[in-house]
């Protein structure tokens, strides 16, 4: 994993920038994509030096004004930004040692009590608690796997998302969000070399050093038993933990997804009632 997550950053997010986005006249024939170092430095009213010693990670304490401005230059977004605010702050955010497999007791209860598929996970996208309803509707939604592994090397789970392209690149923008400056974390770095070998895609797309927000949003997956289901995803932190999210996926009232959604919950009760259900 690298040693200079922010310079890293950095380096990626200028490399991807057209040069004519932000104005500057290209001229010749360039040897590398993107803005140059002095380029972002200009832009941004600060020293092509001190520019490069920020990608280089010899100043590791830069201002907030100084990175607002580079942000800006390099055209992130809110989770960009934040992102980028996090890489430079010492001990920012990102998974640390601790019992993190803990789900509180009342959140296993509320998991129970939802008519709606609902699971709890990890900074790292491990599945910590999901009850019956969330692992009938997605193959990876059962304690102990990872959605971000699943997305990418899980035929079955491959299967059933519609979109993949534009799901595991959203799924790779959320987690480098959820980890922060945590890539050091071995469990992150294990999981990141893994798919990294194993994936092509997920390689280029973990080299974008794309971010997103950890919020809702949209899914639409072809299940094998209900058919098509469009639904919408709340992301909702738990209290007292290092991380966790509540996840709940449902559907807008009376539509034919949340028919389709009604009858999966059938079928999971009955699974429950035979005793075939996967536990939580």
């Amino acid at each position: 994993m690298p040693q200079n997550p922010l310079g890293e950053f950095l380096r990626a997010r200028r490399e991807l920038l057209d040069p004519t986005d932000v104005g500057v006249r290209v001229t010749g024939v360039r040897r590398t994509p993107g803005l140059r170092r002095e380029e972002v430095a200009t832009l941004a009213g600060i020293s092509a030096d001190y520019y490069l010693r920020l990608e280089q990670g010899r100043d590791r304490n830069p201002s907030r004004q100084v990175l607002q401005a580079v942000a800006r230059v390099l055209q992130l977004d809110a989770a960009g930004t934040d992102h980028l605010l996090s890489l430079a702050t010492p001990g920012g955010p990102g998974p640390r040692r601790r019992p993190r497999d803990v789900v509180p007791v009342g959140t296993r209860q509320l998991l129970d009590a939802l008519d709606l598929p609902a699971f709890v996970e990890d900074r790292t996208f491990e599945v910590l608690a999901a009850n019956p309803l969330a692992s009938a509707l997605w193959p990876s939604l059962r304690v102990g796997q990872n959605r971000l592994r699943a997305v990418f090397l899980d035929e079955a789970e491959r299967a059933v998302v519609l979109d993949p392209e534009q799901a595991r690149a959203g799924m790779v923008a959320a987690f480098r969000a959820s980890v922060g400056a945590g890539t050091d974390d071995p469990r992150v770095a294990r999981l990141v070399g893994e798919l990294s070998l194993a994936s092509p895609e997920f390689a280029r797309l973990w080299a974008r050093h794309d971010v997103r927000d950890l919020a809702g949003g949209t899914a639409r997956l072809q299940h094998p038993e209900v058919g098509l289901l469009e639904l919408r995803r709340e992301k909702l932190a738990v209290g007292g933990t290092d991380g966790q999210l509540l996840v709940v996926y449902h559907a807008e009232r009376g539509s034919t997804s949340a028919q389709a959604l009604a009858l999966l919950g059938s079928l999971a009760l009955s699974r429950t009632s035979d005793g075939t259900a996967p536990r939580t």
